[in-house]
C-alpha cells in the first residue's frame, strides 16, 4: 500500500512538473511580446520629445525676434517727459487762479 501511494505522488508530481514546465514557456512569450510593446513606446516618446525640443526652439528664436523688434520701436517713440513738464507748468500758471 506504501508504495502504491508513493507511486501516485510521484505520477501527480511528474503531471504538476509538466504543467509547470509548459506554463512557464507561455510566459516568456508573453514577456517578450510586453518587451516589444514598451520598446516601442519608449520609442514613440522618444519622437515626440524631438519633435517638443524642435518646436521650442522654433518658439524661443520668433520671442527673439519679436524682442528685437520691442526694443527697436521703443528707441524710435519720444520721451513724454518735457511734454508732462509743459502740461504742469501751464497749469500752474493759467488753470489755478479761476
Amino acid at each position: 500500500m506504501k508504495k502504491f501511494w508513493k507511486i501516485l505522488a510521484g505520477i501527480g508530481a511528474l503531471i504538476v512538473g509538466i504543467l509547470a514546465l509548459t506554463s512557464n514557456k507561455g510566459s516568456k512569450k508573453q514577456f517578450k511580446k510586453d518587451l516589444k510593446d514598451s520598446k516601442n513606446k519608449i520609442k514613440d516618446i522618444k519622437n515626440k520629445t524631438e519633435e517638443a525640443k524642435q518646436e521650442k526652439k522654433k518658439i524661443e528664436k520668433k520671442i527673439v525676434k519679436q524682442d528685437k523688434k520691442i526694443k527697436d520701436t521703443k528707441k524710435k517713440v519720444k520721451s513724454t517727459k518735457s511734454a508732462k513738464k509743459t502740461i504742469s507748468d501751464f497749469e500752474k500758471k493759467y488753470r489755478s487762479k479761476k
